[in-house]
């Protein structure tokens, strides 16, 4: 295009003098960590659309993704929307939450809650809004990769949610650890003006301590509100309990599983030494077969006792005719099925077990950082929050803790559980030996 066919189109973007700072220091990666109502999204739409409309490679494109669909829908649409309306020769398409611009760009919002939607594509820059809510592997395994062919950059945006991947990320770019290519910032109320004064002091008398540091200060410190594990967690770190924690060969290892269908299984690892609980390993998949993790238990070294399983294992498949539970004892995994029990009866389980575990800091990071994560949604209409646990990329590990909870605790001696008929599992046939009602499938079969 020549400068007589130029035209300069204003998109009615006017940065706060923060947020034009901002603009100037992104590098190809970002961190950025501000309090409520400083208006990122509006600076990462923006950033997005700029980049987008001056990227000179073939068929740009530029992803904006929120932790769930809905969400990106409800907080980034209107604003991409209206961005872009002045843009001539743009289209939009509502039923895609998709833009294309009239250099064949194209700017889609997306949420984490399916990130396989970007395996196999090319992206010139993506937007990470509100990274401590999503599973970390939607960055490293799906949109890094996605970057690398045309040397594409992020932006990742959020307020604190404990200290959790966003953390570590935040604290790595910031020291320099990183490299080059990255920046982070963190602004918070108390410094950048955006929110008057009187209206903070207002909203400090009105909020949780917690929430006011967390929201508009931007403490990675401060618990999560909602979240069922923290102050258990917190006192696991502060008692130096999450640290290099050694397996002990001579000790069988315990496994408790949440087996996910369509979506992740997560395993964790345990040793029992006296009442102490010795959280040695975790691991976690998607998208796999059982043959899967049989093979990874196989590669560690340790050597097995309980492996603890949800009730639903039982379960058989109508596709094949056989539970997963007697898939994996064709694969040497012989169940114990974990006796069902409601949720918040689970959760205090897990609530009374914390006390007496041990991490391994680097093993066990997922994990951790799941269990932090684990909450209750806030219902604003009630002004409260909801009752059961939001299920979301956490859950799977929170899940299984659960299961391990509830298995140790049914295995301690002088404990006796809710009275049932125990029954032998035949692992000849993959049935049960013994009579057996249809009440008692939520039993643990012995091991």
């Amino acid at each position: 295009m020549t400068e007589a066919e130029t035209e300069t189109v204003s998109t009615g973007y006017s940065p706060r003098p923060l947020q034009a700072q901002i603009h100037r220091s992104l590098r190809r990666f970002n961190v950025l960590v501000c309090h409520r109502r400083f208006g990122k999204t509006v600076l990462a739409i923006n950033e997005l659309i700029d980049r987008a409309l001056r990227c000179e490679l073939e068929r740009p494109r530029f992803v904006y993704l929120a932790p769930l669909y809905k969400q990106a829908k409800a907080i980034a649409w209107d604003y991409l929307k209206a961005y872009t309306s002045a843009i001539p020769g743009v289209s939009k398409h509502e039923g895609e939450l998709r833009v294309d611009l009239p250099n064949g760009g194209r700017i889609q919002l997306l949420g984490a809650d399916n990130p396989d939607a970007l395996r196999g594509v090319y992206l010139d820059m993506a937007v990470l809004d509100e990274f401590a809510q999503m599973d970390p592997r939607a960055w490293g395994e799906v949109i890094r990769p996605a970057l690398a062919d045309r040397q594409g950059g992020a932006l990742f945006i959020g307020t604190p949610k404990g200290r959790n991947a966003f953390c570590d990320l935040y604290e790595a770019a910031s020291a320099g650890k990183l490299g080059d290519e990255w920046w982070a910032g963190l602004y918070r109320a108390s410094e950048t003006g955006v929110i008057p004064g009187n209206e903070l002091a207002n909203l400090r008398k009105q909020m949780d301590e917690n929430e006011y540091e967390q929201e508009l200060e931007c403490s990675f410190q401060a618990a999560i509100a909602g979240a069922y594990y923290g102050k258990e967690l917190s006192a696991a770190e502060r008692d130096t309990r999450i640290r290099r924690v050694d397996w002990e060969p001579a000790l069988p290892v315990t496994t408790a599983w949440d087996l996910g269908i369509g979506d992740a299984t997560s395993i964790w690892f345990v040793q029992q030494i006296g009442r102490q609980v010795r959280v040695i390993d975790f691991y976690e998949a998607s998208g796999v077969g059982l043959d899967h993790y049989a093979k990874v238990l196989k590669e560690k070294p340790y050597v097995y006792g309980t492996h603890l399983l949800p009730h639903d294992t039982e379960v058989t498949e109508l596709g094949t005719g056989k539970s997963r539970a007697s898939v994996l004892v064709g694969f040497g995994i012989r169940p114990t099925i974990v006796r069902k029990l409601g949720v918040d009866d689970g959760i205090q389980a897990v609530r009374s077990l914390l006390p007496r575990c041990w991490f391994d800091k680097e093993r066990c990071a997922a994990g951790i950082r799941a269990l932090l994560m684990y909450q209750r949604d806030w219902d604003a209409g009630l002004g409260t929050f909801k009752p059961r646990p939001r299920h979301d990329w956490a859950s799977h590990a929170a899940d299984a803790f659960r299961y391990l909870a509830v298995g140790l605790r049914d295995e301690t001696p002088g404990h006796v559980p809710p009275s049932r008929q125990t029954v032998e599992y035949n692992p000849l046939t993959y049935g049960w030996g013994g009579s057996q009602s249809a009440s008692d499938q939520a039993w643990s079969p012995l091991d």
